[in-house]
């Protein structure tokens, strides 16, 4: 026990003694490093003012440097400059010498202007004395004053002129001819070659065959009440007539006289007549008729080759086939347009999309011109504005009869395409006063120019003969005369294909020997 006393006791007084003596030693070391730290920061304080002190040096030299060269740089440029000024003064001194020159020799000009105006006007002043002396003289010896003798001038240059534009009109038509004649009538040519479509003419009656006489009493019924309902669901006229084995049916309405035809012959075909029937027959034959419609608009679009028509265009195309003018049916009629227009777009390098399209379209409103007011072509144009058709379409379309002035080289096809399927030989057929009334509109054109005897219209008005007096009438006033007529015929009248006018002279010296 007293042993473990001592060393501790011992442990504590070697602590007592030691810590003192380490912190000491630690303190002396802690000094000893920083003064050598201190010693180390003032030569890295020293080490960096020396090589600031280097770098400001070399900067100075090099600012000096730079200075120095942008100094010549300059003096080299002021002396370029002062070159390019003194070259410059030189160059304008000269030019006000040449002005100067120039300016003095102006003046000299001018001078000898002004004395040779000052000699014209006395030359001029005296030659206006000799002109009105040779005029006096003139006018003594030929009896005529300066009036009459212009006016004899005036008349012997409106002969002459007269002749030359008859014979200017002589080579134009001449020339015309020659160039476009061939080119027209081959690409007409083969146009029509290409599309010779057959036509027959088509009445507003329509005609069906009964098995036997028999028949015609059933479809009256009782008190007529079977051909009233028939009547009235269609809304035309059924005629029972003593022709045999035969009823005719009426109207003006195409799409009404097929729907009626259609229902009847399924009611002969049924043999049960009587209203109830009839009006389920009636039903039956609408259905048919708008499939065919639709058919037909197919058919159409398919045989001219445009796409993309909008199935509300394609009925109302259909409807076309149940539409005709003047005999020709619509629809085969705008085929044939279309394939005319794109025929000859190709032969002349325009766009045939565009024209086979419009010419199948060109007719449309006549789809719908028993059902809306307006012309054909302004229906027609609303149709297509409706469905967003190109402008050039609508304008075509607009065009085709004159309506509007042509904005492409398709629409002017369409035209012709039009006159082509239009005028051809049986193509179309008129009525007998519409005939007669444009024989005697020709006449009455040809009769109210000066100097004609007598006009006669040819050749169910293709022709217009003018028997001219030749008294009043020149060779040289004869071509103008012609060309006159064409005008006023083109302005004032509408006819299919083309009109020819003929103006015949002939002078008769007639004597007798005794």
């Amino acid at each position: 026990m007293d042993k473990v006393l001592i060393i501790i006791a011992t442990l504590l007084i070697s602590a007592v003694i030691f810590i003192p003596i380490g912190i000491l030693i630690r303190k002396k070391i802690a000094e000893s490093k920083i003064q050598s730290a201190e010693l180390e920061a003032q030569n890295l304080i020293d080490k960096a003012k020396i090589e600031i002190e280097n770098m400001k040096k070399e900067e100075i030299i090099r600012s000096k440097e730079e200075v120095l060269r942008i100094r010549n740089e300059l003096d080299q440029e002021i002396k370029e400059r002062r070159g390019d000024i003194q070259a410059q003064e030189k160059r304008l001194i000269q030019k006000e010498e040449n002005l100067e020159k120039r300016a003095s020799s102006y003046e000299n000009k001018e001078k000898e202007l002004e004395r040779k105006f000052t000699e014209n006007e006395a030359k001029k002043q005296e030659l206006e004395t000799l002109f009105n002396k040779e005029m006096e003289e003139l006018q003594r010896i030929s009896g005529l004053t300066v009036e009459e003798a212009k006016k004899q001038i005036l008349a012997t240059l409106e002969e002459e002129v007269t002749s030359e534009k008859a014979n200017l009109l002589r080579e134009l038509d001449a020339k015309a001819k020659e160039e476009a004649s061939r080119n027209a009538k081959e690409i007409i040519g083969y146009a029509i070659q290409k599309c010779a479509a057959d036509h027959t003419s088509e009445t507003t009656v329509s005609v069906v065959s009964l098995p036997n006489d028999d028949m015609k009493g059933r479809i009256i019924g009782r008190e007529g009440r079977n051909i009233k309902t028939l009547e009235t669901l269609t809304g035309i006229d059924l005629i029972i007539d003593d022709t045999p084995e035969a009823v005719i049916i009426s109207g003006f309405d195409p799409l009404r006289r097929e729907v009626a035809r259609i229902a009847l012959e399924k009611l002969i075909e049924d043999g049960r007549i009587h209203p109830a029937k009839i009006e389920e027959m009636v039903e039956k034959a609408k259905e048919e008729v708008e499939a065919s419609i639709k058919a037909e608009g197919e058919r159409a679009a398919f045989e001219s080759g445009v796409n993309n028509l909008p199935p509300e265009l394609i009925n109302i195309l259909g409807k076309l086939k149940y539409r005709t003018s003047y005999g020709q049916n619509v629809l085969n009629h705008s085929i044939e347009v279309s394939n005319l227009a794109r025929i000859m777009a190709e032969e002349l390098g325009v766009n045939p999309k565009i024209a086979r399209r419009a010419g199948l379209l060109h007719d449309i409103g006549k789809a719908l011109d028993h059902d809306m007011e307006g012309t054909h072509v302004e229906i027609g144009v609303e149709i297509l504005k409706k469905f967003k058709e190109n402008p050039v379409i609508i304008n075509a379309v607009q065009a085709h009869h004159g309506d509007v002035e042509p904005e492409s080289l398709e629409a002017i096809l369409v035209q012709a395409a039009d006159a082509i399927s239009a005028s051809r030989p049986g193509a179309r057929r008129e009525t007998l006063e519409t005939y007669i009334k444009r024989l005697e509109k020709l006449e009455e054109i040809a009769d109210s120019f000066e100097g004609v005897e007598k006009s006669y219209a040819i050749q169910a008005g293709r022709e217009i003969r003018l028997i001219v007096k030749p008294d009043k009438v020149s060779d040289s006033e004869m071509v103008v005369m012609a060309r006159e007529v064409v005008k006023r015929v083109e302005g004032e009248m509408e006819y299919p294909g083309q009109i020819k006018v003929n103006v015949i002279r002939e002078t008769r010296a007639i004597d007798y020997a005794k």
